[in-house]
C-alpha cells in the first residue's frame, strides 16, 4: 500500500515531538529533571537518565521521520507516551497533551498493523 499524506503528517508530527524533547532535555536538563521519576533517580543520576532517554528518543524520531519499521516505531511511541502519562500522573497539568499524542501514535500503529508494507514517497518499500 502506498504511504499517504495523513500517515506522513502523523509520522513527522510525532517524530518532531520526540526530536524536540531529546534536544531540549540535553540542552536544558534543569527544565526536564522534574519528569524523571523518583524510582529512576534513586538508581541513576537524573541527568544521566536524560541523556540515555534522549538517545532513545532520537533513534525513535529517526525511525518515525524515515517511515522505516513503522509498525515497531509507532508501537514504541505509543508505549513511551503512555508511560510518560502513567509515571508522571501527578504532573497531569503538564503531561495531559501526551494522551492525545499517544492516541495519534496509536492511530499510526493501527495503520502500520493493517498495512505491514508501506512505501516511502520515493516508492521505496518500507516494510514494517
Amino acid at each position: 500500500m502506498k504511504n499517504n499524506g495523513s500517515v506522513t503528517i502523523l509520522r513527522w508530527g510525532l517524530a518532531f515531538v520526540f526530536f524536540y524533547a531529546a534536544i531540549a532535555s540535553v540542552t536544558r536538563p534543569e527544565r526536564w529533571v522534574i519528569y524523571v521519576p523518583s524510582f529512576v533517580s534513586s538508581v541513576v543520576a537524573p541527568q544521566s537518565f536524560l541523556v540515555a532517554f534522549s538517545l532513545y528518543e532520537l533513534v525513535l524520531a529517526g525511525f518515525l521521520f524515515s517511515g522505516r519499521k513503522l509498525f515497531w516505531s509507532s508501537l514504541f511511541a505509543v508505549i513511551t507516551l503512555a508511560a510518560v502519562v502513567v509515571v508522571d500522573f501527578s504532573l497531569m497539568a503538564l503531561v495531559f497533551t501526551d494522551i492525545g499524542l499517544a492516541f495519534a501514535a496509536l492511530a499510526l500503529f493501527d495503520f502500520a498493523r493493517n498495512n505491514r508494507t508501506v512505501n516511502a514517497p520515493n516508492g521505496e518499500n518500507l516494510s514494517a
